[in-house]
C-alpha cells in the first residue's frame, strides 16, 4: 500500500510542476517576449489615430461600399468582413455557384470603374481570399479603382496614385509573393487632412 501512495504522490506532485512550467511560466515567458520584440505584431497590428481611436488592423479587410473609398477583395468570412467568422466559401472550381458569384462580381466591378465589357478584370477584385479577410488588394486592382476614386473625391489621379504607391507593402522578403496595397491604410490615408482638396 505505502508503494501506492508513493506513485500516486509521484504523479500528483509531476503533474504539479508540469502544469505550473506548461500552463503559467512557459505562456509568460512567450508573452514577455513577444511584448519586448514584435510589440506591434504581438497586440494585433492595430492602426491608431492621433486622437487614440482604434482604426482597425493591418492584418484584417473592412468593408468599404462607397465611391469615395478603394474596395476590398469580396469576403466569405461570416457575413462579409466577420472576423469571428473567418473562412473560405470551400466552393471549388467545377462549382456553379462560384462562377455565377464571379460572373456577377465581374459586372459589378466593370459597372462601379467605368470599365467596357471588354476590359480584364483582376482575379483579386472577385474572388474572395482563403480566409476572407485579406487586407491586400493588387496594384492592378488598386490602378483600375483610382479613377471612381479620385472623381468621387474631387483629386487628381495622380495624388491618388500617389497614395497608392505609399501604401504598397512589398514583396515579403523581397522576392516572395506581389506587392499588395492594404486597403484600410490607404482610405484613412484618403481621409486624412492632408489628402484634402
Amino acid at each position: 500500500m505505502k508503494e501506492l501512495f508513493s506513485e500516486i504522490r509521484g504523479a500528483v506532485f509531476a503533474t504539479l510542476v508540469l502544469a505550473i512550467v506548461c500552463c503559467g511560466l512557459y505562456p509568460l515567458v512567450v508573452f514577455g517576449i513577444s511584448q519586448m520584440l514584435f510589440h506591434d505584431k504581438a497586440n494585433g497590428s492595430l492602426i491608431v489615430d492621433q486622437d487614440g481611436t482604434v482604426r482597425g488592423s493591418k492584418l484584417l479587410a473592412q468593408g468599404f461600399t462607397a465611391d469615395k473609398y478603394f474596395h476590398p477583395r469580396p469576403s466569405a468570412a461570416g457575413n462579409g468582413y466577420d472576423a469571428a467568422g473567418s473562412s473560405g466559401s470551400n466552393l471549388g472550381p467545377t462549382s456553379q455557384k462560384l462562377n455565377d458569384a464571379i460572373k456577377d462580381r465581374i459586372g459589378a466591378y466593370r459597372k462601379e470603374n467605368g470599365l467596357s465589357e471588354n476590359d480584364s478584370v483582376p482575379a483579386d477584385a472577385v474572388t474572395a481570399s482563403g480566409s476572407g479577410l485579406d487586407p491586400h488588394i493588387s496594384l492592378r486592382n488598386a490602378e483600375l479603382q483610382t479613377p471612381r476614386v479620385a472623381k468621387a473625391r474631387g483629386l487628381s489621379e495622380e495624388k491618388i496614385r500617389e497614395l497608392v504607391q505609399q501604401n504598397t507593402n512589398g514583396r515579403d522578403l523581397g522576392i516572395f509573393g506581389e506587392p499588395g496595397v492594404n486597403v484600410l491604410e490607404l482610405n484613412l490615408a484618403l481621409d486624412s487632412p492632408g489628402a484634402q482638396p
